[in-house]
């Protein structure tokens, strides 16, 4: 079963009777007879409100021996212990949290025949200082003895507590289903389970891997699932194919590019896909195929590797995009995940836009504003540095939802299509500043900037003055800027604001040469050079 989101597993909690012995070993009902505790209540809740001492003193101590004769014929679950045997041979610590006393725990672990209770550290029963279930207390005690977080714990039972105590604590969970149970909707587990064997091939991908590739086991797993349907791909990624293959036979101009993806670390495969799309897009191109690199570091799980490649499919589709192939692996190289994407898009030769078809007197048009990308990155990575600066979590929430606007794919095929259309750029690292700069080299003339008309969303601005960033150095994916003839600008505009996408005219092509010549409020305004992106601050101080 697959999580609901990537997962790592550097620990795991086994709830005990039930879970780790059989589901018969124990029934509360014969002990709630004897103690007078209704059905529909929990015996040791019932039993902890009592109100005399020496009545409460007294039915714990029937729970007592009612548990201890009960362990004394439990007998191991079915997979209990090759499970645990597999938790040993991978060196993945494994502890014990109940409710019931420890000396039972202890008396019926006397009966499992590869495992013994020295095996198990912690042991938590309610015996201890330490909160047992539905707490999470207990299971964040385990989790700071292993030098972990609780979301790297895995916590294993077959009762709705189990489930319960996993969510307070911010663990995985997985509810082994013994019996139908009511849980509640927060407290819906990671993965449901019948049998204890059906844990291995989830701790296989959860478990942290190492330098190198994925075992080809582990691949085809991470693989299964993405289909590849285009007829023109002959060659896909799958083991042992170490190449992409397609058929271009009917393509009359192929577009390459290549852009690594190193800033972003959530929602890294969106980021991956529209980057190298955007640029392919600026050619009046359609994207067509996707190769990727993919380097995670080490410690990684499989799931958190499978989780980038579902979120790349899945961008690739909504996009009428071919993920066809690439390579994956886990290096000390780097720190956090690192997508270098490949984008092959193709267009008829008569309607490819080369940016050195503008002239004097084209309009320049920007497309949405400026920093889209960067406003993304910086709501998404420091949200919690901005809610501590003061900032709402409105304009964090809003700064968020920027990255479904990174995309100029919409833009660019409105543009594609209109006559007049002499030159796209995508704005991307350096932001709007740079990007520019880059139109008039590869255009081969100069440009005149109004800085006044450049648009700023509300949130940019706020960001970039709180963080000392300036906005026209900040990236932007999701600006696209457009050069275009005079008699075309109005129409062009109007066609892309009628798919709800801001465009302002921000300037006008001069005569040939490079550069920017900038105004501002009618004066000659010095246009700003960036040698690194702004966001690079952030990312620099830790």
């Amino acid at each position: 079963m697959l999580a609901s989101k990537p997962y790592r597993i550097r620990g795991v909690l086994f709830d005990f009777d039930g879970t780790l012995t059989c589901p018969d070993t124990l029934d509360l009902n014969v002990v709630k007879e004897q103690v007078g505790c209704p059905a529909h209540l929990p015996v040791l809740e019932f039993i902890t409100q009592m109100s005399e001492p020496s009545q409460r003193a007294e039915a714990l101590a029937q729970l007592d021996d009612f548990e201890m004769a009960a362990a004394q014929n439990a007998r191991p679950n079915w997979d209990a212990e090759k499970l645990l045997d597999h938790l040993a041979r991978i060196k993945l610590p494994k502890g014990i949290i109940s409710r019931n006393s420890r000396a039972s725990i202890l008396r019926a672990l006397e009966n499992f025949g590869s495992v013994a209770h020295p095996d198990f550290d912690p042991i938590i029963t309610r015996d201890d200082p330490v909160k047992t279930k539905p707490s999470g207390e207990g299971i964040r005690f385990a989790a700071r003895k292993w030098g972990l977080s609780p979301a790297e714990v895995l916590v294993v039972g077959d009762f709705t507590f189990d489930m319960e105590a996993g969510r307070r604590a911010g663990a995985l969970t997985a509810l082994l289903e013994n019996a139908p149970l009511k849980i509640l909707p927060d407290c819906r587990p990671d993965f449901r389970i019948r049998r204890l064997g059906e844990l291995l091939p989830i701790l296989r991908m959860g478990a942290p891997r190492w330098a190198g590739k994925l075992p080809n086991d582990i691949l085809e797993a991470v693989l299964q699932g993405f289909d590849v349907a285009d007829p023109s791909v002959l060659i896909s990624a799958g083991v042992g194919d170490d190449t992409a293959a397609v058929d271009v036979r009917h393509e009359e101009v192929l577009v390459l590019k290549s852009d690594p993806i190193t800033f972003a670390t959530d929602a890294v495969g969106h980021y991956a896909v529209l980057v190298n799309a955007n640029d392919i897009a600026t050619a009046g191109a359609r994207p067509r195929w996707f190769l990727t690199t993919l380097l995670f570091p080490l410690g990684s799980s499989a799931s958190q590797i499978r989780w980038v490649m579902g979120e790349l499919f899945q961008v690739c589709q909504t996009h009428g995009i071919t993920l066809c192939g690439g390579h994956t692996e886990l290096t000390d190289a780097v720190t956090r995940p690192v997508i270098s994407g490949m984008m092959a898009g193709t267009v008829p030769r008569s309607k490819l836009v080369d940016k050195r078809n503008m002239r004097p007197g084209d309009h320049v048009l920007i497309t949405k504003a400026v920093a889209v990308e960067g406003t993304a990155i910086i709501a998404r990575e420091f949200s919690q540095r901005l809610l501590q600066m003061g900032v709402t979590q409105e304009v964090v929430s809003h700064g968020r939802a920027f990255l479904s606007h990174i995309g100029i794919l919409p833009e660019a095929a409105i543009a594609a299509r209109h006559p007049g259309v002499s030159a796209m750029h995508d704005v991307t690292e350096g932001g709007l500043a740079t990007a520019l700069v880059e139109l008039s080299v590869a255009g081969g003339h100069r440009l005149h900037i109004n800085r006044r008309k450049i648009p700023i969303f509300n949130e940019t601005g706020l960001l970039c003055r709180l963080l000392g960033l300036d906005p026209l150095g900040l990236i932007g994916s999701g600006s696209l800027l457009i050069c275009c003839r005079p008699a075309t600008s109005r129409g062009l505009s109007d066609q892309i604001a009628a798919q709800g996408i801001r465009v302002t005219h921000i300037g006008r092509v001069l005569d040939a040469g490079r550069g920017i010549e900038a105004v501002d409020g009618g004066q000659s305004w010095q246009w700003p050079q960036f040698d690194v992106d702004e966001i690079t601050k952030l990312f620099g101080d830790g």
